[in-house]
C-alpha cells in the first residue's frame, strides 16, 4: 500500500460535558497539528498516490471553518463533545467528500483509505481511519 500524508494545523476553543473531563469542562483552547494520510494499492499513471497540492488545499478547506472558532457554537458538534477523536472523524468526512467531489483530481478516486491524525501535544494524539466510501 502506498501513502502520502499532508499536514496543517488549527487553533480552536471548546468545552466538554461530563465528569470524565474534569477541568476540561470549562472553555479552553487547543492547537491541533492535523495529518491526513491517503492510501492506495497502486500509483496512478503519473506515479503518485494523490496530487499533494490538491490534497493540501482540500485539507485547508476542511479546516478553515474550524480554525479560530469555538467548536461548541458549530452545528457539526451540537449535542456532542468535540473530543479529539470526534474532530478527527469530522475532518475525515470532509476530506472524503472532497475526494468524491473530484477536488483532489480524477486519479484520487482510487484512494482506498484515509487516516486523519490530530496531535494534541507532543505526548498525545488520536486518529480516525477507515476505507473511503
Amino acid at each position: 500500500m502506498y501513502a502520502v500524508e499532508v499536514r496543517d494545523h488549527i487553533m480552536v476553543a471548546h468545552s466538554f460535558r461530563g465528569e470524565t473531563f474534569g477541568p476540561a469542562q470549562a472553555l479552553h483552547g487547543a492547537t491541533f497539528v492535523v495529518d491526513v494520510a491517503f492510501f492506495r494499492a497502486a500509483l496512478d499513471a503519473d506515479g503518485v498516490v494523490v496530487d499533494i497540492g490538491l490534497a493540501h488545499e482540500a485539507l485547508k478547506a476542511v479546516l478553515g471553518p474550524l480554525n479560530y472558532r469555538n467548536l461548541d457554537e458549530l452545528d457539526a458538534f451540537a449535542g456532542r463533545n468535540s473530543t479529539t477523536e470526534a474532530l478527527a472523524r469530522h475532518i475525515f468526512e470532509g476530506v472524503e467528500a472532497a475526494i468524491r467531489d473530484g477536488r483532489l483530481g480524477p486519479g484520487a478516486v482510487e484512494i482506498a483509505r484515509l487516516r486523519v491524525t490530530l496531535h494534541e501535544s507532543h505526548v498525545a494524539r488520536a486518529w480516525y481511519e477507515a476505507d473511503v466510501a
